[in-house]
C-alpha cells in the first residue's frame, strides 16, 4: 500500500512540475513575442519620421546676407 501511495505522489509531483514548466515557457514566449512586435513597430515608426535637416545656401553675389533653407518636418522653408 505504501508503494502505491509513493508512486502516486511521485507521478503527481512530476505532473505538477511539467505543468508549471510548460506554463512558464508559454508565458515567456508570449511576453517575448509581444516585446518583439512592439520593438519592430517602434523601429518602423522611427524610420517613417525623418529628423529635420538644416542647410544653408550661398547668397546672391550682390547681397551680403545668407539665404537660409531648412526642413521643419512638414516642408522645406526658404528664407530669402
Amino acid at each position: 500500500m505504501q508503494n502505491i501511495r509513493a508512486i502516486f505522489l511521485l507521478l503527481a509531483g512530476i505532473t505538477a512540475f511539467v505543468a508549471l514548466a510548460l506554463l512558464t515557457f508559454s508565458v515567456t514566449l508570449a511576453v517575448g513575442g509581444i516585446l518583439t512586435v512592439l520593438m519592430v513597430g517602434r523601429a518602423l515608426s522611427m524610420k517613417m519620421k525623418p529628423a529635420p535637416i538644416r542647410a544653408t545656401a550661398k547668397a546672391k553675389p550682390r547681397s551680403g546676407e545668407t539665404m537660409r533653407i531648412w526642413n521643419d518636418g512638414r516642408g522645406t522653408i526658404i528664407d530669402l
